[in-house]
């Protein structure tokens, strides 16, 4: 059959029927361990019995209806984001590209509200990813991302990882915010310092702007808290999310103080699906498991067997794995030789990783992934280790 899908995407010559938990089943028959989760998306895992019926119930009852009309179970997942973080008001959209742009434009809007439009500027961490829209792409700044999209969008100042004296020195008369990844997912799983963060924090406070995280990717349990800037203590004004928000469907939303989105009133910003019936009801589903008693706190436990595991595997393979880096169950291996090869290598073993930037393979497993399946991943990698050094 002719394939009609714009090649967007690498070659994808498997594709999947089912999935139980942690495992994809392929329409072989095949079983995989999946520790990519559609780029950390499936946060609860494949076929979720909670999430499924949450899902079936709504779905005999009305799909969507638009922002035109009010959406209680909206309402309620907004009610239960800002009771959990910093946050005094949520907006909904339908992906990570989309808050992000959200918090772009509430962080120059919420600029112009306090008399000062001509603060747009937004200071981004080199390394960034925050999405493929135009504007993100400006944002993350990565030329091969840019190239043939006509002239980048302007407004956004660019500084290295971690140096919080050149982020400091890039902050002038037009700069509105700061938008950091409190972990950098495509970036390499590279996890700021806590006092990094700290001093964003304490940078904007000084020169009165906003200050964004982008948590699309390291949000929702990901790291062992609901969200990742709770290691560090401060609070954001902004801060996006999407991915394991839906834990599949795709939902995304963009959380903000009334501070920040003192310009948001009604026609400065919109999205027909966002947050409709059906996502609302992920959202709420996701939530519901998510914080439960004890769950993150199991995800910190975890995720110190599976960092430990492979630190373990470091060890044993000092030639094929140079650096275990992230945080809670983000992890990655930064890797010798191609990570693409030892990403092939693990989908041979039965292991579904994600390749990241800095020759890094990247772990993302569900967030119910027990210590057994854990040791299963652990043993796969070991075997995709040893083949992939005996096939160089």
């Amino acid at each position: 059959m002719t394939d009609s899908v714009m090649p967007t995407y690498g070659l994808r010559d498997i594709a999947f029927d089912r999935g139980e938990g942690v495992y994809l089943i392929d329409t072989a028959g095949r079983r995989f361990l999946d520790c990519g989760s559609g780029i950390a998306v499936t946060s609860v895992g494949h076929a979720h019995p909670h999430l499924v019926q949450a899902l079936k119930a709504q779905a005999e009852k009305v799909w969507h209806t638009s922002n035109l009309y009010e959406i209680p179970g909206q309402k309620q997942a907004a009610k239960r984001l800002t009771d959990n973080s910093f946050a005094d008001l949520v907006f909904f959209c339908n992906s990570g590209a989309e808050a992000n742009e959200a918090m772009i434009k509430i962080i120059r809007k919420g600029m112009a509200a306090k008399g000062h439009p001509e603060k747009h500027h937004i200071i981004t961490i080199e390394g960034a990813f925050h999405g493929r829209t135009l504007g993100t792409l400006a944002a993350g700044n990565n030329p091969k991302h840019l190239e043939g999209f006509g002239p980048k969008v302007e407004g956004f100042d660019h500084v290295p990882f971690g140096n919080l004296n050149a982020l400091r020195d890039a902050i002038g008369p037009l700069t509105a915010g700061v938008i950091i990844e409190p972990v950098q997912g495509e970036g390499g799983i590279r996890a700021m310092d806590i006092e990094y963060i700290k001093g964003v924090r304490a940078a904007c406070d000084e020169f009165g702007i906003f200050m964004g995280v982008d948590e699309v990717q390291c949000g929702m349990g990901r790291t062992g808290k609901l969200f990742a800037y709770d290691w560090s203590g401060i609070n954001p004004d902004v801060m996006a999310l999407a991915k394991g928000l839906g834990g599949g469907f795709p939902v995304g939303a963009c959380l903000a103080t009334s501070e920040a989105a003192a310009g948001m009133v009604a026609g400065t910003h919109g999205s027909t699906f966002g947050g409709n019936p059906l996502a609302a009801a992920a959202v709420n589903a996701v939530l519901d498991i998510l914080l439960e008693d004890g769950f993150l706190e199991e995800v910190k436990r975890k995720a110190k067997i599976f960092r430990d595991g492979l630190e373990a595997l470091a060890q044993r393979h000092p030639e094929e794995i140079t650096e275990v880096r992230g945080m809670g169950l983000m992890l990655g291996a930064r890797v010798q030789r191609p990570n693409g090869e030892v990403v092939a290598a693990c989908r041979d073993e039965g292991l579904l990783t994600v390749p990241a930037g800095d020759n890094v393979v990247r772990f993302l497993p569900p967030l119910i992934i027990t210590e057994d399946e854990i040791s299963e991943v652990l043993g796969a990698f070991d075997r995709a280790l040893t083949a992939s050094a005996k096939a160089a």
